[in-house]
């Protein structure tokens, strides 16, 4: 898959692609619980590799989770047959317990699952880029710190919060390049938390070191996506300070507002609710929100629609075919293929 060029065509395509980040679906396909997907990357390459062929996605993405690379620092998991695994407990509090804290390497815990996932499912798709995933190191400290206290700790003790960041990207970097090694053609860099900080501080505390791992990433053959559905508008500067390929945001922003202050050479993706449209609603009105939405930035080249952040659990079948038949639809209907 030549990256490049993959990008140019998005760029100069009459066709409106579509990328939602999706694997959970994939899971059902094959007959698996989200339990064997998240810790058995033999079944989750399957469940990409069978979401794949189903559905003509521009391209194909892994499992959103946001709990691997803090389960490597040592955190404790939860985990449950049919939702996301969760962080249960606080690994660090203060300087000296992060000053202790040993950056792990990359063959504990289910980091290697999510490698083996990568590899595999990089072996079995080769008409379309795969995107690996990753957390963000904000998102990442908050985890290991505990998200509240994190909030309040980039005020009184900054330096504390630093040093964590640091060890974060160190790790994060690490993670980057073993997936792009195991075959990924990009990765989507999950940053929520940042979006609950001013923009001032989301440069200070994310972007900054989001950056590092862009620069030391990314090149012609590699993109970054960086994913903020905590970003109502108001830190989208400093999203672009990172310098990534494309940017992903969530349902709470103005879509039309964004896209006019993203520049035209960075692809933006985003961003149809995925709990009220992809899991909630009827499949009619799926396929209406995905017609508004294609509608309301069909001028704007660099735009592909998307969830507004990983699909959820138990997406009904008909809502996804309904996503992408408007996606069809609308393409049909600017640009309708000779008879």
């Amino acid at each position: 898959m030549q990256l490049k060029n993959w990008i140019q065509d998005i760029f100069t395509s009459k066709n409106r692609v579509a990328i939602p980040i999706m694997t959970h679906p994939g899971i059902d396909l094959i007959g698996k619980k989200v339990r064997d997907a998240v810790t058995d990357g033999t079944i989750h390459a399957a469940a990409i590799k069978a979401l794949t062929d189903k559905y003509p996605s521009a391209a194909s993405t892994v499992i959103m989770d946001l709990t691997v690379e803090a389960e490597a620092f040592g955190s404790t998991i939860t985990f449950h047959d049919d939702e996301v695994p969760v962080i249960t407990g606080r690994l660090v509090y203060n300087y000296e317990s992060i000053e202790a804290l040993a950056v792990p390497g990359l063959d504990g815990a289910r980091v290697t699952q999510y490698l083996k996932a990568t590899q595999l499912a990089a072996k079995q798709i080769n008409d379309r880029p795969l995107f690996a995933g990753c957390i963000g190191p904000y998102s990442l400290a908050g985890r290991l710190f505990d998200m509240t206290e994190i909030m309040t700790a980039v005020y009184i003790e900054p330096e504390s919060i630093k040093l964590l960041l640091e060890k974060c990207t160190r790790f994060i970097t690490a993670y980057a390049l073993e997936l792009k090694k195991a075959g990924a053609d990009g990765l989507i860099i999950a940053e929520p938390a940042a979006g609950l900080l001013s923009e001032d501080l989301c440069q200070e505390f994310s972007s900054v070191y989001v950056k590092q791992i862009v620069e030391a990433v990314q090149d012609d053959a590699f993109a970054i996506i960086l994913h903020n559905c905590g970003n109502k508008g108001h830190c989208t500067d400093a999203m672009l300070y990172t310098g990534a390929v494309g940017y992903h945001f969530g349902n709470q922003i103005d879509m039309i507002e964004t896209l006019d202050k993203v520049p035209s050479d960075k692809l933006v993706l985003g961003n149809l609710d995925p709990v009220m449209a992809f899991k909630m609603s009827l499949p009619l009105r799926m396929y209406e929100l995905t017609t508004e939405l294609l509608e309301k930035t069909k001028k704007y080249p660099n735009f592909i629609i998307s969830s507004g952040c990983d699909t959820p659990p138990n997406v009904p079948q008909a809502n996804i075919e309904a996503f992408y038949k408007a996606v069809s639809d609308f393409n049909n209907k600017y640009n309708p293929a000779p008879k």
